[in-house]
């Protein structure tokens, strides 16, 4: 009996060393990682052989698109702080943590070579590896495919197009943006004159890929990680950039991005990690995967026929810190309007 009890005890001691996932606490670093797990993983598991430090993570799920895991951080740095890094697929949430006072400071040396409108000039956060976000059209099928967001508004457009609602990933962050530029009332207008136009909209944007892979549209606005798999599975698509030329504000380029939270107990190991993440062969990798995401380091090789942003095509220009600060506010308007 003795023995048993004393197990008992043991063992319900090391469960409460473990966090709600059931995870021991004996790792060397902790995780937060928002880019899919398919893309993510083996670069992590590789940092892992390289280093001998022990990784446990926390994906987060497709449905939450960022923003639960951010929430999760916020919520535990009040009373059970657990992660040293978080991994971002997009920016504007990194940067909402910032200005929550939950990041440290550190200027990586991998960072070098990444233009300064990718990384904060206190060294809160890096931006790398990102998506555009772009026109997906068919290519076996007649119709005016748009050239400029305004296109949407036009029903001879928008009749045969699709977009994800403006609720959640980098769909939000575009669309947050865009109000700062053409204003919130008017931003809100716009979304009612497209659907009135008889623009669809779905669900996200692998959503509205997969349906015009399906014949249901002949385009939708989408990144180009989702478009790269449509090509890749043999679908009859193609990329258009929008809003190029003379006067135009250029497609939206949105990275990945990376910071060290300071609530994180290891911070050696954080730096480490941040320094593999940030590394022109993690860049490359990751622009040679199934989602093809286009490099920020100068001169970093690309698959064959993906286009290099600022060569091939004009980049919008992005006040990042005034989106995330507007963000939030952003998301209620649109949810209010969206979600009747």
């Amino acid at each position: 009996m003795r023995n048993a009890l004393a197990a008992l005890l043991t063992c319900l001691f090391a469960l409460s060393c473990s966090d709600s996932t059931g995870s021991s606490s004996s790792a060397d670093l902790v995780v937060y990682c928002s880019l899919d797990q398919d893309l993510s993983e083996g670069i992590l598991n590789d940092f892992e052989q390289r280093t001998g430090l022990k990784i446990e993570t926390q994906f987060d799920v497709e449905r939450n698109k960022t923003v639960g895991l951010v929430n999760r951080i916020i919520t535990e740095a009040k009373n059970n702080p657990r992660a040293d890094v978080y991994w971002n697929n997009e920016i504007a949430h990194t940067l909402r943590l910032k200005n929550e006072g939950l990041t440290s400071a550190y200027k990586s040396p991998s960072a070098q070579g990444i233009p300064a409108s990718f990384i904060d000039p206190e060294g809160h956060w890096t931006g790398f590896a990102a998506r555009a976000r772009v026109i997906l059209y068919r290519t076996d099928r007649k119709g005016p495919v748009p050239n400029k967001l305004d296109d949407f508004l036009d029903p001879a457009y928008a009749a045969g197009g699709a977009m994800a609602q403006p609720l959640t990933g980098t769909t939000l962050t575009n669309a947050t943006a865009l109000s700062l530029i053409r204003g919130n009332q008017q931003m809100l207008d716009w979304f009612e004159q497209a659907e009135k136009a008889g623009l669809s909209f779905g669900s996200g944007n692998a959503d509205v890929m997969r349906r015009t892979c399906n014949g249901d549209f002949l385009w939708c606005f989408t990144d180009t990680d989702d478009a790269a798999k449509a090509i890749a599975a043999g679908n009859p698509v193609a990329v258009r950039y929008l809003e190029q030329g003379d006067g135009s504000l250029g497609a939206m380029l949105i990275p990945n991005s990376i910071s060290i939270l300071n609530s994180g107990k290891n911070q050696g190991a954080a730096k480490q990690f941040v320094d593999y993440v940030l590394s022109v062969e993690v860049e490359r990798r990751l622009a040679f995967s199934v989602s093809q995401q286009i490099p920020l380091h100068e001169g970093v090789a690309m698959p064959e026929g993906v286009a290099v942003p600022g060569t091939d095509y004009q980049v919008m220009d992005v006040d990042w810190a005034a989106v995330a600060g507007a963000i939030s506010d952003r998301a209620t308007a649109f949810q209010e309007a969206f979600v009747k």
